[in-house]
């Protein structure tokens, strides 16, 4: 009577002590390989004093050259704004400046405890830019961007020269005010489980139009900030950023230029919404393209084309 019990016994101890021996040795691993990406982060762009801490900003193109100064703004979740928009500020930097901003909790940026609210984060860019004397700009943003470019707009209009969104999100799109579960993410990025994950899925990085050593470097940033507090404080932010932003506008006589992925079937009306919320200026323009929500990564080219003309003609109203 006593043998099944011992089955049972050692079956539950298997069950008990195969996973945790797994788990510790990711987690191991894990360490070990996170230690040695966050080694190999190499500096670039300059770091600005705001509220105490470093945000770190990438200037390209000639200070003295380009009708308009374009400011980027990431959208949620990208680990390393300078560098993801790397084929954008390429395509743009021949005609323009271009500052690339990455606020706290990306990028080369400080970690902040200050919550992640719109207003928040505008104020912070906001005062990065006037470290560096800008005062007049394009303010370009992706994704949830086109959010804090609401409130942006609100308080700083007057140095705007106009708004360009790429496939920016906007007030009362679907799903957006649906809470971003964050809870043990954290665990399972330090028990290696995340990373894990992240081998089977394949390269996040294949076929985007970066070279190696940045496409490391983005890598490497992502296991720094992915999963930092700051970030993770901004996705638990972000459905109640999208419900505050329900009837907010852009500034009548604010241009503002949107460029829109052309299908998407997880958002039907998606071209829609874009359009009605340019209708809502004097001067507002969609651009429907095909291609993924980044954009920038696949049609940078047609991105800077549209946006110099956009500009030259608004300019010449």
């Amino acid at each position: 009577m006593r043998r099944p019990l011992t089955i049972t016994l050692t079956v539950l101890g298997t069950l008990i002590v195969v996973p945790t021996l797994t788990l510790a040795t990711t987690a191991v691993i894990n360490a070990v390989v996170t230690a040695a990406e966050l080694s190999s982060i190499a500096p670039y762009g300059q770091l600005v004093a705001v509220e105490g801490k470093q945000m770190n900003v990438v200037v390209s193109g000639d200070s003295g050259g380009g009708e308009e100064t374009i400011v980027l703004l990431p959208g949620l979740g990208t680990a390393a704004p300078a560098l993801d928009f790397a084929p954008l500020i390429d395509a743009l930097d021949d005609e323009h400046r271009v500052f690339a901003v990455e606020p706290f909790g990306t990028g080369l940026s400080d970690q902040t405890d200050a919550p992640r609210t719109a207003e928040n984060i505008t104020r912070e860019v906001h005062e990065a830019l006037g470290q560096l004397g800008i005062d007049r700009y394009v303010l370009m943003g992706h994704s949830i961007a086109g959010i804090y470019a609401l409130t942006y707009s609100a308080a700083y209009a007057d140095e705007m020269v106009a708004f360009v969104g790429i496939d920016t999100s906007v007030p009362g799109q679907p799903g957006a005010e649906e809470p971003i579960v964050t809870e043990g993410m954290s665990l399972l990025r330090d028990l290696g489980i995340s990373r894990a994950l992240a081998a089977l899925a394949g390269d996040p990085y294949e076929g985007l139009p970066h070279d190696p050593s940045t496409k490391e470097q983005m890598a490497a940033l992502s296991t720094k900030n992915s999963t930092a507090p700051t970030m993770l404080d901004e996705f638990e932010h972000a459905a109640r950023t999208s419900a505050e932003a329900r009837g907010a506008v852009f500034p009548r006589d604010l241009p503002v230029l949107l460029f829109v992925v052309s299908e998407d079937p997880e958002l039907p009306g998606w071209a829609s919404l874009h359009e009605e919320q340019a209708a809502g200026v004097e001067y507002g323009r969609v651009v429907l393209l095909d291609g993924g929500h980044y954009l920038h990564h696949t049609r940078s080219p047609e991105i800077a084309d549209e946006t110099a003309a956009f500009l030259a003609s608004e300019s010449s109203r």
